[in-house]
Parts: structure tokens; C-alpha cells; sequence
């Protein structure tokens, strides 16, 4: 009878019973009781597989369902089971599209009345829960406690099918669809899955050419936040992740972990097509991309396509004639920072990609792998016409030309003499005709097929 004289209060929304220490209301006096025990500390109800202790034996019961793997609530669209009513109830909104709690400051609605409180904190700017070892602070306590982890260790959650373990539950279950490979997320544009809702609402942003997050120092834009806050780093100069074998520094911590591969020599990362291994896995996935011919990235102004969207930016920067990188030692300038980079260390004389056999260094790794090929005797590149092979595929192509009698560089007189010439201005006249020149003007080659 007592039940059923408060029952009516729940569709007026009474809530005559007020808490004295804060602000809040309740329908039921025991609700107010409960609630106390929030201010007095009081969780007399302990759970004896770990040290937990809760306000209500309810929660005892939900709380020890992790133990038995209990979950008697399943939904009956999609059979999914849930431990606790209140969260089938949460899920089922998903199938009927229901978002009852609206934010005030933009257009977003939420299932959950605490995924409003969440998402408000974005418009204030709140971030109440402070790391005690950095400086860091966040919007939950959950993603608080999270990164704590990273600074005691500590990964419980542990992968069966592998090595890795994690630091969240929720990573854990995120990484184990790589071994079952579901990818129930699909992208309507193309035939792409992905595993989270998070990485297919990032991809479908390439579709939709959306990058709401602008930095307030240049005029880049990105597609996530966590990708502007990495970049607002090259601004800051902030690079926290510092390599113990080197002085090496790095903005994030994946950066941090690549990098220290390359002392352990470790490449994880093998295709299956080929064998081929790679210390990155984007290198794996650009690779991959060779197999299935796959170039997502296509061109606006030409019908030319391209396998990452850094190699599409720096094609459509042909048609703008844009060179924005420009060397402070002489006039020229690059297209990218990468080259830049590499024609700075014409100027500096720097040679890291040093050569284990003998005493060369090279500015570029590339060169350096090609050179290594002399000590190995390894010529990868055979010429299908007769019995020679090369060690690298420009090389090919120059040999090809004798079996097709091409000569793009046209002779005036007689070859020999005016190779000759070519090599007495050479001699007598270095500033003339550089050696870069001579070798890739093809003189160079015929000479070597005329002699040898």
C-alpha cells in the first residue's frame, strides 16, 4: 500500500524529500537514505573477490556479475546481453534512434542524461579530474584513471590470443577484433569497414572533406581533435616522449615506440601477399595497397589517384606551382618539408646512413640501401631481353634502351667524338657540366655500353 501511495509521484515528478548537503531532491525517503551514504562515506555491503565495497546490496549484485559472467538482460533486436536493466534499456535507444537529452549550446542529443553532462563540459571548457604526476586533467574520471596507468604500468587486461595486454577493458575488446576480424562498421562510400564507430565517422570525413578542428596558429584544419592537439605541438615545440637509447624526442607516444625499433631492429609488421616486413604499420598498410591497387585519394584537377593523402597533397601542389618550402641557405625551394630537409644537408655535409662495410655515408637511406646492394651483389631488377640484371630499375630502363635502339639525347656528329667533347669540358671545364648532369643526361651510359 505504501508503494502504491508514492507511485504517483513518479509521473508528477515530485521530489519532496531534499538532501541538506547538496542541492538534490528524491521522490522516496529511502532514496534520500541511500543517498546519504554518498556524504558519509558509508558502503557497509564488500564484495569478498576484491576489495570494492558498495552503498546498496543491489550493487553488491551488479558489481559480482563480473565474477560470474552473469547477464540477464538480452535485447531482443540484436541478442546482445547486459549485465545491468538500466544499460539494455541505454543500448535499445540505439536501435530506436532515440536521444531524449538535447545540449543547448549546439544541435548534438545524447541517449544518456550523463553523455549531456559529458559533452557540456566541451562548451565550458571543464576539467575537473587533475593527474597528480603531470599536468595533464580531463573531463572523466574514468579517462583520469586511465592515464594514471600509464604512468604505474600497469595493463591487467590481457589479450588470450597474444602477447599484448592493455590498460582498459574496452582497448582490450577493441584490439581482439583484429584477431576475429570483425569490422562491423561499414563506410556507405566504399567498400571499407572499420572496427569502432569512432574510426568510421574519421574516414567518412575524407568522403565529406569536413575538418572542424582549425588551428589558432597557421591555417591547417584536421578531422579529429586529437590530431589538431598533436599538431599544435609543432607550434609549442613540446615534444614529451624521449627515447632512453638516444636524445631523440617525440610528440606522441606511438612516434616514441616506432622510432625505438629501429634500435631493436624489430619489424612486426609482415604482409601476407609478399612476406615482406615493416617496423610501421601504416608502411604495412601503404604496401598493401600496392597488391590490391587500391588509391583512395584522387585527384581533382587530373585523373590520377594516389595511395595516401599526404602523396595527393603534394601532386595537387604541382598544378598551384606552390613551393612553400624554402632553404634559408640558397634560392631554391620544395614542394615538402621532407625534401627540404634532405637538400639542407647538401649545405650542412651531414651523411647519417652510414655503410657497415666500407667507409661511405650517404645523406639518404635509399641511396644507402642501393649502395649496400654493390657488397650483397644483389640485382633485383633482370632484363627480360637477355641475361643482365641491376640494381635498380632506372638502371634497367637505361640498359632496355640498347634492345629497343632508343636515344632520347640526340648526337649532332659522330657519338664517339662528341663524347669526347662531353668529357674534355668535363675535365677542363667542372663548373660547366656537373657530374649529376653528365650521368643523367645518358652520355654516361653510352659510354659504357661503347667500352664495355
Amino acid at each position: 500500500m505504501k508503494a502504491l501511495m508514492q507511485h504517483p509521484s513518479v509521473h508528477v515528478e515530485e521530489k519532496t524529500y531534499k538532501c541538506t548537503e547538496c542541492n538534490k531532491a528524491f521522490i522516496t525517503k529511502e532514496d534520500l537514505m541511500k543517498h546519504h551514504k554518498v556524504h558519509t562515506g558509508e558502503k557497509k555491503y564488500k564484495c569478498t573477490e576484491c576489495d570494492k565495497a558498495f552503498i546498496t546490496n543491489g550493487e553488491l549484485k551488479q558489481h559480482w556479475r563480473i565474477y560470474t559472467g552473469e547477464k540477464p538482460y538480452q535485447c531482443t533486436e540484436c541478442k546482445t546481453v547486459f549485465q545491468r536493466k538500466e544499460t539494455l534499456k541505454q543500448h535499445q535507444m540505439i536501435h530506436t534512434g532515440e536521444k531524449p537529452y538535447e545540449c543547448t549550446e549546439c544541435d548534438k542529443a545524447f541517449i544518456t542524461n550523463r553523455e549531456l553532462k559529458q559533452h557540456q563540459k566541451i562548451h565550458t571548457g571543464e576539467k575537473p579530474y587533475k593527474c597528480t604526476v603531470c599536468d595533464k586533467a580531463f573531463m572523466k574520471n574514468g579517462d583520469l584513471k586511465r592515464h594514471q596507468k600509464f604512468h604505474t604500468g600497469e595493463k591487467l587486461y590481457q589479450c588470450t590470443e597474444c602477447v599484448k595486454a592493455f590498460v582498459g577493458n574496452r582497448d582490450l575488446k577493441r584490439h581482439q577484433k583484429i584477431h576475429t576480424g570483425e569490422r562491423p562498421y561499414q563506410c556507405t562510400e566504399r567498400d571499407k569497414a572499420f572496427i569502432t564507430n569512432g574510426l568510421l565517422k574519421r574516414h567518412q570525413k575524407i568522403h565529406t572533406g569536413e575538418k572542424p578542428y582549425k588551428c589558432t596558429e597557421c591555417d591547417k584544419a584536421f578531422i579529429s581533435n586529437g590530431v589538431l592537439k598533436q599538431h599544435q605541438k609543432i607550434h609549442t615545440g613540446e615534444k614529451p616522449y624521449k627515447c632512453t637509447t638516444c636524445d631523440k624526442a617525440f610528440i606522441t607516444n606511438g612516434t616514441l615506440k616506432q622510432h625505438q625499433k629501429i634500435h631493436t631492429g624489430g619489424r612486426p609488421y609482415q604482409c601476407t601477399e609478399c612476406n615482406k616486413v615493416f617496423t610501421w604499420k601504416p608502411n604495412l598498410w601503404r604496401h598493401q595497397m600496392i597488391h590490391t591497387g587500391e588509391k583512395p585519394y584522387e585527384c581533382t584537377e587530373r585523373d590520377k589517384a594516389f595511395r595516401t593523402n599526404g602523396d595527393l597533397r603534394k601532386h595537387q601542389e604541382i598544378h598551384t606551382g606552390e613551393k612553400p618550402h624554402q632553404c634559408t641557405e640558397c634560392d631554391n625551394a620544395y614542394i615538402t618539408k621532407g625534401a627540404l630537409k634532405q637538400h639542407q644537408k647538401i649545405h650542412t655535409g651531414e651523411k647519417p646512413y652510414q655503410c657497415t662495410e666500407c667507409d661511405k655515408a650517404f645523406i639518404r637511406n635509399e641511396v644507402l640501401k642501393q649502395h649496400q646492394k654493390i657488397h650483397t651483389g644483389e640485382k633485383p631488377y633482370p632484363c627480360t631481353t637477355c641475361d643482365k640484371a641491376f640494381i635498380t630499375n632506372g638502371h634497367l630502363k637505361q640498359h632496355q634502351k640498347i634492345h629497343t635502339r632508343e636515344r632520347p639525347y640526340e648526337f649532332k656528329s659522330n657519338a664517339t667524338s662528341e663524347i669526347l667533347l662531353l668529357m674534355g669540358s668535363k675535365i677542363h671545364s667542372p663548373t660547366r657540366y656537373e657530374e649529376s648532369d653528365f650521368i643523367r643526361s645518358g652520355y654516361f651510359y653510352y659510354i659504357l655500353v661503347l667500352f664495355w
